[in-house]
């Protein structure tokens, strides 16, 4: 019996220095940026397929990308709005083509988790080399939502899906709840000025 109790003591014993060994994860939480119209460059990295675009958040669920390569997808516009998504092509609409098909299902993603994660009032994650990596769980699969210290969108990944994308240049349009007027705001990036693209806004588009 004594044997029996030394050597679960023992096992116990390992068993909790096994897992006192295991590393912390640093989490955080940072002010929310991402309830905000934006626009930003993207690359987009997907099974095998890689794009370069510009990708815009009007508003919950209202958001639009432009492609500039590859050749199949270059010019090719996306509008996403109430559900629904239109394709363009300099001005000219028709269905969404063969080819914008996956990465049209990966937007449909990527809007749901910042739309979602817009909401809450600061973001929750781990922190990692200066990024806010939030992770959540969609029906297409897990994803992690990375952020920079504003709070605003950076990167967006859902390894089950091959699906990276990264931004930069990521320029504020307004708050979205705030309806600004003319004027600077600032960004990580840089300042810009509000009164060069709230133009559509003030028109109801």
């Amino acid at each position: 019996m004594k044997r029996l109790f030394t050597f679960v003591f023992t096992i116990l014993a390992i068993a909790c220095l096994t897992a006192c060994s295991v590393p912390l994860k640093n989490t955080a939480s940072r002010k929310n940026g991402l309830d905000s119209a934006f626009t930003a460059n993207v690359s987009i990295s997907l099974d095998k397929l890689q794009a370069e675009g510009i990708v815009s958040r009007h508003g919950s669920g209202l958001w639009d990308v432009e492609f500039s390569s590859p050749n199949s997808l270059s010019g090719i516009k996306l509008e996403f709005s109430e559900g629904n998504t239109k394709a363009s092509y300099k001005g000219l609409s028709f269905s969404v083509p063969q080819s914008a098909v996956p990465v049209r299902a990966m937007m449909l993603n990527l809007m749901k988790a910042v739309d979602e994660n817009a909401s809450a009032e600061e973001l929750s994650g781990n922190e990692n080399d200066g990024s806010l990596e939030i992770s959540g769980k969609l029906d297409g699969g897990s994803y992690t939502l990375k952020v920079d210290k504003e709070g605003r969108l950076s990167g967006f990944e859902m390894p089950n899906n091959s699906l990276k994308m990264t931004f930069t240049e990521l320029r504020v349009i307004s708050e979205a709840a705030s309806g600004a007027e003319a004027g600077e705001v600032t960004t990580e990036t840089g300042t810009v000025t509000s009164a060069l693209v709230t133009s559509t806004e003030k028109s109801g588009t």
